[in-house]
């Protein structure tokens, strides 16, 4: 893996690319699994250089270019990895987009520097979850089996080998759970969901606007889109959404 540049986090080496710009740095966070060549990552890439705005993106611990395992990790550590970015690597305000689990990291973020966030994007964010999506679907067989095994594995329309769980997963997230009270946030914040959502149901970001404390809070809800929302549209709308936050036009 070439042209990557590297930082020795709290959970070992993160791979990570940045450029300077204009402030606020827009900080990408991708999802379980993902990394930072994605289609949204790199499509945020390329629009903050075309106008001359600082960008970051990164590699979770046991994803991509960065060192570990992925069934090391858990909730904690992933944001431990991105605090590590964000005070090492950015300076003054960011702007932090989270996708999927990322939107999850997002807030946890935000919740331990809220002086550092200009504003947060959501895109299919699913805080919570291990506890909502993964324990409460389980049945008490596989529940039996991740408790006694320590793993439990799933098959994933996005890995054929199928997503292991493992228990310090759950039993982490359970430390982290967001959607459970109010989140004193105070930031602007836009959330961006597809109607199609097969992963994370798209009622989870009206829950999240719910409970954020910000009044400035939009849900956009992409009838047709699915979980990734990496088609055109969904990211000209992620564009669109964005420069209204930076105060551009989209672009």
């Amino acid at each position: 893996m070439h042209g990557y540049d590297r930082l020795d986090g709290p959970n070992g080496r993160i791979a990570f690319v940045r450029h300077a710009g204009d402030g606020p740095v827009v900080v990408f966070l991708g999802g379980l699994r993902s990394d930072m060549t994605g289609t949204k990552a790199t499509f945020l890439d390329g629009w903050c250089r075309a106008r001359g705005r600082a960008f970051l993106r990164f590699d979770y611990t046991g994803h991509g270019a960065s060192a570990g395992r992925f069934e090391d990790g858990t909730i904690g550590a992933w944001s431990a990895d991105a605090l590590a970015v964000l005070d090492r690597l950015t300076e003054g305000k960011v702007v932090l987009v989270g996708s999927s689990m990322g939107g999850w990291v997002m807030l946890n973020a935000a919740l331990a520097r809220p002086d550092r966030v200009a504003a947060l994007v959501g895109i299919a964010a699913a805080p919570d979850f291990t506890e909502d999506l993964l324990w409460e679907r389980w049945d008490e067989e596989t529940r039996a089996a991740l408790l006694a095994d320590g793993v439990v594995t799933e098959p994933n329309p996005y890995d054929p080998a199928g997503y292991r769980y493992t228990r310090t997963l759950i039993e982490d997230g359970r430390r982290h759970l967001r959607l459970r009270g109010p989140i004193p946030l105070a930031c602007p914040a836009r959330l961006l969901h597809g109607g199609r959502d097969d992963a994370v149901p798209w009622q989870t970001s009206l829950r999240l606007a719910d409970c954020l404390a910000a009044a400035d809070v939009q849900v956009t809800l992409v009838k047709d889109g699915d979980h990734r929302l990496s088609r055109a549209a969904d990211l000209s709308l992620l564009a669109r959404t964005l420069a209204a936050l930076l105060g551009e036009d989209g672009g």
